[in-house]
């Protein structure tokens, strides 16, 4: 697999090597190994599945204290997903990246513990897979709004009313809030 720093050096975009025939393909999804040498490790403890339509949006999520570090993919369909900085000493504080992950391209990203995570469904429907360094802790778990004007991410939506959110997505707070509380835990 390839193993690709993306504009944030932390954030890792993962390709892959697929073989495929007329039978269908095979392809790794973890190597320990590879990770290894590429300079990082995770030590995985759970594993999620999500399924999601069009136009969700999931996100963007972090944990103030057991922070999660994932390993995430999609199964089936395509989204865009984000990854944005929330350690407060790192250069690239409040900077965000995103990749187009789908079933049809097979990339990974790597989203390291203290970022907050989100995706966005472009595709009628979509599996999406990731592997979790610590567990859920829905104590600790905050939420950023997805279109808070500090962080500007680019979703690539024509129109907001479109996007289908949960109730905790809809009222995330803003990054100016998050950063207060962050300087305590990152």
């Amino acid at each position: 697999m390839d193993i690709i720093s993306t504009r944030i050096p932390d954030v890792k975009l993962i390709k892959p090597k697929v073989f495929g025939d007329e039978r269908g393909f095979f392809m790794e999804t973890w190597n320990q190994r590879a990770f290894n040498e590429a300079g990082f490790s995770a030590a995985f403890v759970q594993d999620n599945h999500s399924r999601s339509v069009k136009n969700t949006l999931r996100g963007l999520h972090y944990q103030i204290k057991k922070p999660q570090g994932k390993l995430v993919r999609v199964t089936r369909g395509e989204v865009f997903d984000v990854a944005v900085d929330l350690r407060a000493k790192s250069p690239t504080f409040g900077q965000w990246v995103g990749e187009y992950l789908s079933e049809h391209n097979c990339h990974m990203l790597w989203v390291p513990p203290g970022f907050a995570h989100g995706f966005l469904v472009i595709s009628e429907t979509a599996d999406f897979q990731y592997k979790c360094t610590d567990f859920y802790a829905q104590e600790y778990e905050r939420t950023i709004h997805w279109a808070d004007p500090i962080l500007n991410i680019e979703w690539g939506m024509d129109s907001a009313n479109k996007i289908l959110l949960s109730e905790k997505d809809r009222i995330g707070q803003s990054f100016g809030q998050a950063a207060t509380e962050l300087n305590e835990y990152y």
